[in-house]
């Protein structure tokens, strides 16, 4: 945390990742791990003491101690006193960890329908169940997947994987003469 109270985050150069340059790699190296989105999600339900981080998720104390650190080191969670007992700290969401919200909305529905064999839990919008919708921001339609396309910004990339360059390709296939 800076003194502006500014969270300082660690960001991945999509350049350097192995593989397709993708956010969603990245992103998943923040929150892939397999106790990441429990502690978010039981941060997000208020619960920001360790111990009740920890007995909500049933992740192995270290293992949701290190967890943890990295989510505030990445800047997805920060530490801050706990209103009721300010000689401890609790974990609390940062802007990045709020964004977290639809995500988690939205695998909570698909565990709903495809992981579990009853739901567990039911999301409410007011007095009745929440269903969502994406609409895009810019246009205010309603979208569906056969709307969407994906542009590459990385130079070396298109949608099969890596490109060849002429160069390349030309001494490649001289080579197989």
């Amino acid at each position: 945390m800076t003194g502006d109270n500014e969270v300082v985050t660690t960001r991945i150069d999509p350049q350097t990742m192995t593989g397709r340059p993708c956010s969603l790699a990245a992103a998943l190296q923040i929150v892939g791990d397999r106790w990441a989105l429990p502690a978010i999600r039981e941060v997000m339900l208020g619960n920001h003491r360790f111990r009740q981080i920890a007995r909500n998720t049933g992740a192995p104390s270290d293992r949701l101690a290190a967890r943890l650190k990295a989510l505030v080191e990445s800047g997805v969670l920060e530490r801050r006193p706990l209103p009721d007992d300010a000689r401890h700290s609790g974990y609390y969401l940062t802007e990045a960890g709020r964004d977290l919200g639809g995500i988690t909305r939205e695998l909570i529905g698909w565990g709903d329908r495809w992981a579990v064999t009853t739901p567990p839990s039911r999301l409410l919008h007011r007095d009745h169940e929440l269903v969502t919708h994406t609409v895009c921001e810019t246009c205010g339609e309603q979208v569906s997947g056969e709307d969407i396309h994906r542009e590459e910004l990385t130079s070396g990339w298109d949608q099969s994987g890596p490109v060849r360059s002429a160069t390349a390709s030309t001494s490649h296939q001289a080579g197989q003469s």
